[in-house]
Formats: structure tokens, sequence, C-alpha cells
């Protein structure tokens, strides 16, 4: 039995509806993340915008069919940002509206009254060119998410060329040709975006608690104050390091830490640590371990780092931490560094960096001593 296109795009809107309340009220409630977010609203752009090609036909086609390729683009365009977001890029409002708004433009000029195709090459175009820049963020994200990113992405990037060879055959076959109409037409389309639907609604729901799990795992290895890597999580992954090379290692201690909190008052104190926190991540290279080892006192590990260059880094620092602007003269501080070498423990650097930090704060602070 044949299903007549109005069948078709009734089903994808109840399709569209009951992706929407699964992904919304399962996923998206449960890891309020972006990506999540970003895909509910593409969801309800489809569903809106497919209700609209039900009116094809009736004397609402002027402005059904023309706000249906409008809201299409949308929601394929909020699929966009539901990928950027994955990589930690934001899109601007300009950004995001600009295919909706060229597609909108189109298709109210272009006799939607009479032309059931109105707007057609510009709305293929745009919908093949969103969906490929879905397809370019989802195949850059984390390789962690390797199996569940390569499903999603090979469904946008599939989606990208169906939508692209639709527009080459509607440019050269025309609306009414054959081809276009027994291949690209819109029953056929229907059905594989109501398969894509699903596919891509399943998928991600899977890998946005994946991003979620994997933003808990992070923010469980950092501190909560400085945003430096926690105790545990230093000690584990500088052991790691040193597995392989040696490194230096610089503990370091604030100068007079309580009397700052006891005259400027405990958020004061935060700023401080935060202060420094921030000197230490704008100094060091991005393969280097910075942590913080408990209170006031810090931990840096520079793989490949001789002395020389290590005491160089800790004046470098401090030179931060005394520019930084925060109401109320900033403490010094003090550094102990050696040379941890695979092979020996990683609490014997420690401590023997520990000990040379003594000598610092014993000769007068804010200075550094190797050991």
């Amino acid at each position: 039995m044949d299903l007549d296109t109005t069948t078709l795009r009734v089903a994808f809107a109840t399709a569209a509806l009951t992706m929407l309340a699964l992904f919304y009220f399962v996923t998206y409630r449960s890891t309020r993340s972006g990506y999540s977010g970003w895909w509910s609203v593409a969801l309800a752009w489809f569903l809106v915008g497919s209700a609209a090609f039900i009116l094809n036909g009736t004397e609402h086609q002027r402005w059904a069919n023309p706000s249906g390729n409008t809201f299409l683009v949308l929601g394929a365009a909020s699929a966009w940002a539901a990928t950027r977001s994955l990589t930690g890029s934001k899109t601007p409002a300009w950004l995001l509206l600009f295919a909706p708004t060229v597609t909108a433009i189109a298709s109210f000029a272009d006799d939607p009254v009479h032309n059931v195709w109105t707007g057609g090459p510009v709305f293929l175009a745009m919908m093949s060119l969103m969906f490929g820049l879905s397809a370019r963020e989802l195949w850059r994200i984390d390789r962690e998410l390797t199996h569940i990113r390569t499903s999603v992405a090979t469904a946008a990037t599939c989606i990208c060329a169906f939508y692209a060879a639709r527009w080459v055959v509607f440019m050269v076959d025309g609306q009414d040709g054959d081809v276009f109409k027994s291949v690209f037409g819109s029953q056929v389309t229907t059905i594989v975006s109501l398969i894509f639907l699903v596919v891509v609604s399943f998928s991600m729901s899977i890998l946005s608690n994946e991003e979620a799990t994997k933003a808990l795992r992070a923010q469980a290895g950092h501190d909560g104050l400085t945003g430096l890597l926690n105790r545990s999580e230093f000690l584990r992954l500088a052991a790691a390091e040193l597995h392989e090379t040696s490194a230096a290692l610089i503990l370091a201690d604030l100068d007079h830490f309580k009397a700052v909190n006891d005259t400027y008052g405990h958020p004061a104190g935060d700023r401080a640590l935060r202060a420094f926190a921030d000197a230490c991540s704008g100094t060091v290279r991005t393969s280097d371990l910075v942590g913080r080892y408990g209170g006031e006192e810090f931990i840096v590990l520079l793989p490949n780092t001789h002395l020389d260059r290590a005491e160089a880094i800790t004046a470098q620092i401090s030179e931060q931490l005394r520019l930084a602007e925060a109401g109320f003269p900033m403490p010094t501080a003090s550094y102990g560094i050696t040379i941890a070498r695979p092979g020996i423990d990683l609490e014997t650097s420690i401590a023997t960096a520990d000990a040379a930090l003594y000598l610092a704060k014993q000769q007068g602070r804010n200075r550094a001593v190797r050991a």
C-alpha cells in the first residue's frame, strides 16, 4: 500500500514530538547539558516545520510552505549549535539565524501561492550546509567517544550528502523531473528524515550522557575553588608522567596567608588562592601539571625541564601574582624545587621539594630554593 505524502508527514511530526518528549524529559532534565538542550530545540523546530507542510495544497500554503522551509533550516542550525557545544564553542545568534533568514526571504519571494517548491534551491542548499557543518564538528570531538561520535557524525554526513544530491538533481532535473520525484521527492525524503531523526536522537542521548559523565569525572579531579588539579588527580597524572621522563618539581606556599584571611577576610583569601592559580596556569605550558596540594600549598610538575628553567618560572609566577588586582596587597610565595626522575618514588621527590620549601621560608620567604 502506497503512503501519501501527507500521511508520511504526519508520521514524521508524531515521531518528532515523541523524540522531543523523550529527549527532553529523559536526557536533558538529567544532564542539563548545552548539547542536549540544543538538540531538544532542534527537535522542536523539526516538529513545527514538518507540521507546516501538512497544509500543502490548502489556502494556507502561501505562508505554510515558506514557514516550513524556514523552521526546518532553523532545526538544522540548532543541531549545528548542539554539535558546537560539544567542543565548548558558543553559536552567536546572528550565525544561528543567518541560514534560516536567507531561506525565509527566498521562500516567501518565490510565489508560495502556486509553487509547492517555493525557495527550493536555497532550502536544499541550506539544509545540506547546516548538516555538513554539524558533521564537521562531530568529527572533531573527543576521540575517547569514538564509537558514538562516529555513528552520529556518519549520520550527519549522510544526511548532508542526501540534501546535496537533492539540490543537484533539483537544479538539473527540475522539481517536476522524473528522477527528482522518484528518488528525491517528498515521500522518500520524509522516510529518510524519519530514520535519521530516530537514529540520531538515540545516539545523541547516549553521547549527551557520556559527555555529562566525562564532565563529572573531570570535575571530580579538579579543585573547586581554583580549577587546578586536586591532590589525588595531580599525584595520579604525575606518577604516570614520571614513568617515562624526568621533570622539575615545584612545591609552592603562599607567605603569611593566614594574615590575609585575618586582615581582609576569607573571601580575600579565596581571591588570593585563585590569583596564584591563575598565575601558575598563565605561566606554565599546557603539557605541564599544576595542582592545589592543600590549603595555600600548590605543586607543579614541569616535564623535561632543568632547575634553572624551573627557577625562572617561579619568578614569572611571583611577578604575575604581584600584578594581580584584588583590592588588597597580594601575598608573596616561597618555592622548593627539585628534579623528579623515573625510578624514584614521587612521594620522596615531593618530600625533597618540601625540605627546600622549608629552607626558603627560613631564609626570609618570597624566594625559591633548589633541593
